[in-house]
């Protein structure tokens, strides 16, 4: 599978809110660093972080782009609220590998009435 056929079947899963099946794409090493937040490490890691973040809010990924070039792909991304945001994916194996993510928290969590950490 290519790289932006992987990320074509994220997105589709993403939507649909399946932690397990989302999981289910990474490496059991893999690593998935959104900049705005410390590094998941490991598959279950991962899951569990999909599985918490589908229960806050209601979240869906609109794609604008993807590119791909090797190994990784690069989606650009919006959401109905109006978020963008960036996603680069490693893959290898035909499983992710690295994932990074580029987006406003902040926007987010005011978006879907979350409650801002406090410094």
């Amino acid at each position: 599978m290519t790289p932006k056929a992987l990320v074509k079947q994220w997105i589709e899963l993403f939507n649909q809110g399946h932690a397990d099946s989302l999981a289910a794409l990474y490496h059991d090493d893999a690593v998935n660093h959104q900049v705005t937040q410390d590094p998941v490490v490991g598959r279950e890691a991962i899951r569990e972080m999909f599985a918490r973040e589908f229960a806050e809010a209601d979240m869906t990924c609109i794609p604008e782009q993807i590119l791909e070039d090797g190994e990784w792909a690069i989606l650009e991304w919006k959401d109905p609220l109006g978020l963008r945001g960036c996603g680069f994916f490693h893959i290898q194996d035909d499983k992710i590998k690295f994932q990074r993510g580029y987006w406003d928290k902040l926007s987010f969590l005011r978006m879907h009435n979350l409650p801002i950490p406090q410094a």
